[in-house]
């Protein structure tokens, strides 16, 4: 059995780990070469091996492949090809032949990073989090807690409250969660959510039943019933024909004045027109990963507000979710050894 892994740089600047974590776990059962292409290197997969006829365990990581590649691979038993490069049917060319091709998909690697990351930013967006930790940098007012003129008043500073008043704050804890999706990412951020104490209904109509189960979340049927009285609201679906602008300017504004959105999937699920004015306007609060223009002009007026959390779309490709794609493509392939 011949054993190689060939990774094309183009790859690696969506994920920088993969193949090393791949390599690992194939040395671990035996001998297996490891080619990492130049940039540049567009030369198809047959020209970059030597001899590939007897190759028979063959993973292609964004590597030119073609037609004549199949032909000259007389050896191969078993492939996965990132269609980086080349025509997008060559994994049916392989199969047509005889070899066992194992599905590349991007599904779920991403999803358990992402989703911490969504129950972080809601964390955030609730107390202030990162607003706080910028500010006494360089200002030591928010150590005062003192109520104005020294009497205390029903939803003001006070000792240790720091939590702005005007938006839904505090623990998440007992808060009405409404969710759009119940899929990879918005299953685990709900079962999150679900087992710190949150109140968690969610609208999927592609979900069957134990998908709101599992995650403690009460199913809502028509997604206009999901907005009027949610504290937190989290649209977290894949931005799809169909999803591209499901959550409507006037599902926006039947949003409760103070809520706080929760975005880190796709911005344009949503019209984002409609949360920039309530955002803007002080109705909302934001806590984003995502948005409806990136990078974000430096002059955005987003940026640096009390009432928005901003990170530059960065929640899911965590090392971990690196080892997860290498992990779930190698446990495809039979062991050697």
């Amino acid at each position: 059995m011949r054993s190689v892994i060939i990774v094309h740089p183009s790859f690696e600047a969506s994920w920088p780990w993969v193949a090393d974590v791949l390599f690992s776990l194939w040395q671990a059962q035996g001998s297996v070469e490891f080619i990492r292409t130049l940039p540049g290197d567009n030369r198809p997969l047959s020209a970059c091996v030597t001899d590939a006829g007897t190759i028979t365990r063959l993973i292609a990581l964004g590597t030119p492949t073609t037609p004549a590649c199949v032909k000259t691979l007389t050896a191969l038993q078993e492939i996965a090809v990132y269609e980086g490069h080349g025509p997008h049917d060559i994994g049916k060319a392989f199969a047509e032949r005889g070899v066992q091709v194992h599905a590349h998909t991007n599904e779920g690697y991403w999803g358990q990073s992402v989703a911490e990351y969504a129950l972080g930013l809601t964390l955030c967006g609730l107390r202030r989090i990162p607003q706080n930790h910028h500010t006494i940098l360089s200002d030591l007012s928010p150590w005062n807690y003192a109520p104005t003129d020294g009497v205390g008043r029903p939803g003001q500073r006070g000792y240790q409250y720091g939590d702005d008043a005007r938006f839904v704050n505090g623990t998440l804890a007992g808060k009405r969660l409404r969710i759009v999706g119940a899929g990879n990412v918005a299953s685990r951020y709900a079962a999150f959510a679900h087992a710190i104490g949150a109140d968690i209904a969610a609208w999927d109509p592609y979900a069957s039943e134990p998908c709101f189960h599992r995650t403690g979340a009460r199913q809502v049927f028509k997604l206009e019933y999901l907005m009027s009285d949610a504290e937190i609201f989290a649209p977290i679906v894949p931005l799809t024909a169909e999803t591209e602008g499901l959550i409507t300017a006037k599902l926006i504004d039947a949003l409760p004045r103070g809520c706080l959105i929760v975005l880190v999937t796709r911005a344009n699920v949503c019209d984002m027109k409609a949360i920039r004015r309530r955002v803007l306007a002080d109705e909302l609060s934001l806590a984003a990963d995502v948005f409806d223009l990136e990078p974000l002009p430096l002059k955005d007026p987003l940026l640096g507000r009390s009432n928005v959390i901003h990170t530059p779309h960065n929640a899911g490709r965590t090392r971990d979710a690196n080892v997860a794609y290498a992990q779930r493509l190698a446990d495809q392939f039979k062991r050697l050894g």
